[in-house]
């Protein structure tokens, strides 16, 4: 059952397009929600990989985030403007983390780039078969928990 509502399997054809998983994310929500921004997905770019594949917070996450300030952000410069942003985003950070076990690419079981054998940096390449079966199956609730993350929204 993809309680995502198809979500996972869009992006993973985003993915298996070439976009990073960030970029995947972020065009994904914004297609669901009908919104269309000029900077999307090039905004995106350098978060893939655990930002510029070096393994760090999940582009999958981040391309989420971004997508929550999309959705619930602010252009004003009042705490009060942004509260509902953090607390949107720190829900859907707590649900990511507690479904995958970190908010780390590297730590990740499921990481779908591959790194050498340092560890320290990613080598580039990406499987992009694992990469979408990954974003198709498992993101299918990482969706539904960026949705959930939504219901008070």
């Amino acid at each position: 059952m993809d309680h995502g509502n198809g979500l996972g399997e869009r992006a993973a054809e985003h993915f298996k397009r070439g976009y990073n998983c960030a970029q995947s994310v972020l065009l994904t929500m914004l297609e669901h929600w009908h919104l269309k921004n000029e900077l999307v997905p090039k905004i995106a770019t350098g978060f893939g990989g655990g930002i510029g594949r070096c393994g760090s917070v999940c582009g999958a996450l981040t391309g989420g985030v971004m997508a929550i300030s999309l959705k619930c952000g602010t252009n004003e410069p009042l705490m009060k403007e942004r509260l509902k942003a953090y607390e949107t985003a720190q829900k859907f950070y707590d649900q990511f983390e507690a479904q995958n076990g970190s908010v780390l690419c590297k730590n990740s079981s499921d990481l779908i780039c591959r790194f050498p054998s340092s560890g320290t940096k990613l080598s580039g390449q990406m499987s992009s078969r694992k990469g979408a079966r990954f974003l198709s199956e498992k993101l299918s609730r990482f969706f539904w928990s960026l949705l959930k993350a939504f219901a008070s929204y």
